[in-house]
């Protein structure tokens, strides 16, 4: 999978890794030919006295060296190009496709992975394409031109090189076999810190409500304990791993001495040459070292890559159509079909034969004990899942034939546990419509029972509001969450028990304001509350995940058993 997303993603930046192969060759044959240069100015310049010739010789060394460092940078700054611009390409998919996930895969994965797979595992492979770019090529061109170049300054000596680069592509290859499996762990005990963190962070006040803070930081301090002995078990490896490189590098440069100084006092070799060789053994061990590094980064890269994969290449549980429907014939009307709906895995659905039809402009609410599968219910309305028997047809077509973008628009959705973003009330209201105006907001507000809260917060519409809006009570989030929905102008409004924060009043003034200013507007009402649904036009009663019961408030408390339990609980009279 590395490869194939390297492959992928560098791909489209071929002229930056065409300038890395150039300069970087450039720079590889700048550092072979430098060793060359120093040899003859000590065999013919300082042996001989000739002050002249060294000081020719020598500037012409000092214009390679120069030009080595030139390309050496053009190079790394054309690979750091390549290897930010691939990672923000690899980032930008990873989004887009989490974006599109229904609520089914971003269970399946779990937010807190995949926050870690766009981060992190995205790092690694930016991280390796970045010294892959440099290293990966510099290294055999190092290893490979420094054994040339050593063989014609001195074949007698060559035979060192033959046993210290096997020793040290052994040392490599049993170190990196270790090193894999733990990089994966890593990597997994890395998601389980996120989860940790999200959970404790997200769930602070429960955490406090109920002293589970030691309980917490115990749970935390076990995850953390968990990655620290992983990362050591890596950090060992890393710490045999340089040392016994540079052993061998050292011994094999003492045996250059050791062996050369014979072949020099014996005349065979001369001095400049016998320098030249050890500067290209140590060329070649380096390249070999470079080689050895860029491999310890690959498992790594490769595991993060693999992570990676599985979100790019996952298939989507909603097929978006290859012929959408555009044309929406009943705007505003709501259909339910025969539905059933069961989530992966499970022996019993959680919906079974649901069918009734809300008109455009009509209120219809959805009624019934925990876990009777009201949420999930209005889940399918705007395709957050996808039925798994019958139709959900939406302003007259099939959810599943329909342009979701264009549904979408249409559609209103208040959910369950109100969300706001880190901004402002106005830019989280402008999330319903960019363009609407500050009397359109107002006047959302005012529909919502929002309108004098926010006009006493300090700034009013620009007021901060910090992520999650954890800065404003809960009925100040619903209230807000209502008017960003009445904010995006839709022919359909999906409440999913968006009252239950608000006192009696409120929510008697809401309804009001709601059904008075958006009487066109369809309103499928999910509540817990009897008296948010007694005017509703049509009352819809689950029970166990079936339909028991559809009519209006009277019609059910005189004729559906299960509705006047629901009654009698709340009101406590006699129905």
């Amino acid at each position: 999978m590395l490869g194939k997303l390297l492959v992928r993603y560098l791909g489209a930046y071929k002229p930056w890794l065409a300038g890395i192969l150039v300069f970087q060759f450039l720079s590889a044959m700048a550092s072979l030919y430098l060793p060359r240069l120093n040899a003859d100015i000590i065999d013919n310049g300082v042996s001989t006295g000739d002050t002249a010739y060294i000081w020719s010789r020598g500037g012409f060394m000092l214009a390679i060296a120069f030009g080595q460092i030139i390309a050496s940078i053009i190079a790394t700054y054309f690979a750091a190009r390549a290897a930010m611009s691939a990672g923000r390409d690899i980032r930008r998919d990873v989004y887009e496709k989490v974006s599109g996930f229904s609520e089914r895969e971003v269970s399946t994965f779990g937010a807190g992975t995949l926050i870690t797979r766009n981060t992190n595992d995205v790092q690694q492979v930016q991280m390796l394409a970045m010294m892959g770019a440099t290293m990966l090529i510099t290294a055999p061109l190092l290893a490979i031109g420094g054994v040339i170049m050593a063989l014609r300054q001195d074949v007698g000596l060559s035979w060192l090189i033959g046993v210290a680069v096997p020793v040290l592509l052994a040392l490599a290859g049993f170190i990196i076999s270790r090193m894999v499996p733990l990089f994966r762990q890593y990597q997994s005990k890395l998601d389980t810190v996120n989860l940790v963190m999200r959970e404790q962070l997200t769930g602070v006040r429960v955490v406090r409500a109920f002293v589970r803070e030691r309980i917490e930081e115990a749970r935390f301090r076990v995850a953390n304990t968990d990655i620290m002995i992983v990362g050591r078990k890596v950090g060992a490896l890393f710490v045999i791993m340089f040392p016994l490189a540079m052993l061998v590098l050292n011994v094999t440069v003492v045996g250059v001495i050791w062996f050369g100084g014979i072949q020099v006092d014996a005349g065979n070799v001369e001095i400049g040459t016998l320098f030249a060789f050890m500067q290209y053994v140590g060329q070649i061990l380096m390249g070999v070292l470079m080689a050895t590094f860029m491999t310890i980064m690959i498992p790594r890269a490769a595991v993060s890559a693999d992570r990676i994969g599985e979100v790019l290449d996952s298939s989507d549980a909603l097929h978006r159509p290859e012929h959408p429907v555009t044309t929406f014939p009943t705007p505003g009307s709501v259909e339910f079909d025969d539905v059933s709906f069961a989530y992966p895995g499970a022996e019993v659905p959680v919906l079974r034969g649901i069918s009734f039809r809300a008109e455009a402009g009509s209120t219809v609410a959805i009624v019934g004990s925990t876990g009777s599968g009201k949420t999930t219910l209005v889940s399918l309305i705007p395709r957050l899942f996808d039925v798994t028997g019958g139709t959900v047809r939406v302003s007259g077509v099939d959810v599943r034939e329909a342009d979701l973008d264009r549904m979408w628009q249409g559609i209103g959705f208040v959910p369950q546990r109100a969300f706001l973003f880190a901004g402002t009330v106005a830019s989280n209201l402008r999330f319903g419509r960019e363009d609407a105006t500050d009397e359109e907001l107002w006047n959302a507000l005012e529909i919502a029972q929002g309108k004098d809260f926010v006009a006493e917060m300090d700034g009013g519409l620009g007021a901060r509001i910090s992520q999650g809006g954890t800065n404003v009570s809960g009925g100040q989030r619903q209230r807000l969450s209502i008017a960003r929905a009445i904010i995006h102008r839709p022919d359909v409004l999906v409440f999913d028990d968006s009252f239950s924060a608000l006192d009696v009043a409120t929510d008697a003034r809401l309804r009001q304001a709601l059904w008075r200013e958006l009487p066109g507007v369809t309103k499928i009402v999910v509540a817990q509350r009897i008296s948010t649904i007694t005017d509703a036009d049509r009352i819809v009663v689950l029970d166990d995940g079936q339909m028991v019961g559809m009519g209006t408030h009277d019609e059910l408390v005189a004729s559906n058993e299960t509705y006047r339990e629901i009654v009698q609980s709340q009101l406590g009279v006699d129905a």
